[in-house]
């Protein structure tokens, strides 16, 4: 494994590199990886470590290049920040793709809050009240999604803290009510693999439900894994993460197997 951590063009942000050195990767006769940005979660107020390495690992096992980003939280998560410093992650590794030993395939993974700012990078990036405030240089559309429980509306069933600091704004005003991800669903966005938990206390199950009707209704293929129990932030589901799960678990080889086929890899 082969780790570095740089910063993209015109961000505060670091972003932890993890290329592959393996003895099955060593020998490609220049064949590039496809990529995955991790997106940890945190309420847009932290960024959570059991949501970082533990999933690089996961997604570096299969054969990708990862990425975890530190993206920018607490009052410098309002103003678009966040979403630039993602998506500029995203240009940076498609404009460096020898650096990285990355092809232009990749995909954004995240959790909770991270998971709201993971489906903003595949639903904000074309808004012209995003593109009017932000410019970045080269590609920056991801071409597939993985949402863990993710932070999705921004309505009754919204996660309150997250959306008013994402947003910088207080519950019921209207540029609270716009980082309604919901509402920004269009023919642009890319496939996506959704999981979650019927019971999740912290982000109600409609989150996930709501985004799957708004994907459906724009025709995006999308998976999306309801499993019955389980709470709040269970990342990989290990004893590792402090949330063991074997069950739930699953969704790990799932969405693995669903990224392979989306981005025609075979790992």
């Amino acid at each position: 494994m082969n780790t570095f951590t740089f910063t993209p063009d015109n961000t505060e942000c670091t972003v932890e590199a993890y290329l592959q050195t393996s003895y099955k990767y060593e020998d490609m006769d220049g064949r590039l990886l496809p990529s995955i940005i991790v997106v940890p979660g945190g309420c847009y107020s932290f960024v959570a470590d059991r949501e970082a390495f533990p999933v690089v690992k996961e997604y570096y096992s299969a054969g990708y290049n990862v990425f975890v980003l530190n993206y920018s939280t607490g009052p410098k998560a309002k103003d678009f920040r966040p979403l630039k410093e993602l998506l500029s992650t995203i240009a940076h590794i498609r404009n460096n793709q020898e650096t990285f030993h990355s092809n232009s395939k990749i995909a954004v993974i995240g959790f909770s809050a991270g998971g709201h700012l993971a489906c903003s990078s595949g639903t904000l990036f074309n808004e012209p009240e995003f593109l009017n405030s932000v410019h970045i240089e080269g590609d920056i559309r991801p071409d597939a999604l993985i949402l863990g429980y993710p932070v999705i509306t921004a309505d009754e069933y919204a996660h309150v803290e997250s959306i008013e600091n994402v947003s910088g704004a207080k519950k019921g005003t209207d540029k609270y009510t716009w980082f309604s991800l919901d509402k920004h669903v269009d023919k642009m966005t890319p496939p996506v693999f959704i999981w979650t938990t019927a019971d999740d206390e912290i982000v109600p199950v409609q989150n996930s439900l709501k985004l799957s009707l708004a994907l459906s209704s724009n025709h995006i293929p999308h998976e999306l894994h309801i499993f019955p129990h389980g709470p709040h932030g269970m990342s990989t589901c290990t004893k590792e993460v402090g949330s063991y799960d074997p069950y739930n678990r699953h969704w790990v080889d799932m969405s693995i197997r669903w990224l392979n086929k989306t981005l025609d890899f075979e790992g």
